[in-house]
């Protein structure tokens, strides 16, 4: 129907073809460049490339996938202190023998477990998609916003990303619309708190607030992971509400997204931009608001 390049050297060719297997999810670099038509006439050298066979279950498998990739992280790291008891004798061995068959071994358990359960979890957030109305959609918005700023770039961040790309593959860019706007509102939301509301703050913090600005347009959702993690009762629920109003909003509005990116940068492939950056701009006010109200002023 159009380009799938979306600018700034960046494309995001995708299909669904029956010599495709299984769903899969890959990034390349091209040195010498290609012309992929995008909007700013620049070539693209950056491809991130999405296949799914036509019947396949594209969210679950990647969202399997994630998932274990997250559990068996955590195990590794149980698995390498337990490592740490055994003779010194033994560390030739660690890296080359007990780490990778420990490690891939719990990994497979890990996946035949999680892999039924996230198959169950899609098909539930499938037929849902399908027969849902306005109402429904904003609901769902309001969803993935949300968990765009619970843990900020945790494993329901990267959920819900993933489920983003998903929806691209199958071509629903209103999702990805409302999951990247999610994840631009909690450094602004910050940014503006520390602006305008400097006596709930320490002196810290307010300087380093208008670094927030730049990092929340760069949709780098970790800008407020410093401000969460001194104050998580207060600025964790802030962040989500302000996110979820975000995601519905932009949902509501029928704003699409086609690019698995978000920012500034994005913003040329955005449908309907104008009431996006209306939907950014509330959401952020509201994660302000909210923030002025929960924390307490500093004496």
């Amino acid at each position: 129907m159009s380009s799938t390049a979306v600018g700034e050297g960046i494309a995001i060719p995708h299909a669904k073809s029956e010599a495709v297997k299984a769903p899969s999810l890959a990034a390349m670099t091209v040195p010498n460049d290609v012309d992929y038509e995008a909007m700013d006439d620049e070539p693209s050298n950056l491809l991130f490339m999405i296949v799914a066979s036509n019947d396949g279950d594209v969210p679950s498998g990647f969202l399997g996938a994630l998932f274990a990739g997250f559990a068996g992280g955590f195990l590794m790291l149980g698995i390498k202190k337990l490592c740490d008891k055994m003779p010194q004798s033994l560390n030739g061995i660690k890296p080359v023998l007990i780490y990778p068959l420990a490690g891939l071994g719990l990994i497979a358990v890990i996946m035949c477990a999680v892999n039924p359960f996230m198959g169950m979890l899609n098909t539930g957030l499938s037929d849902l998609l399908s027969s849902m109305g306005d109402s429904s959609k904003i609901v769902l918005g309001c969803i993935l916003g949300g968990m765009m700023a619970i843990d900020m770039g945790g494993p329901f961040n990267k959920a819900a990303y993933v489920f983003g790309t998903a929806a691209i593959a199958s071509g629903n860019y209103d999702i990805m619309a409302a999951i990247m706007i999610g994840g631009m509102v909690p450094p602004i939301a910050i940014a503006l708190a520390t602006t305008f509301f400097k006596n709930r703050w320490t002196e810290e913090e307010r300087k380093s607030g208008p670094v927030n600005y730049i990092m929340g347009l760069s949709f780098i959702t970790e800008g407020a992971i410093p401000y969460a993690a001194s104050d998580p009762l207060r600025v964790i629920p802030s962040c989500i509400a302000g996110a979820a109003v975000a995601g519905g909003l932009s949902m509501a509005f029928n704003c699409t997204l086609m690019a698995p990116h978000g920012g500034i940068f994005v913003f040329a492939v955005v449908g309907n931009w104008p009431l996006y950056i209306v939907s950014l701009a509330v959401g952020s006010v509201v994660g302000m608001l909210m923030l002025a109200l929960l924390k307490k002023k500093r004496v």
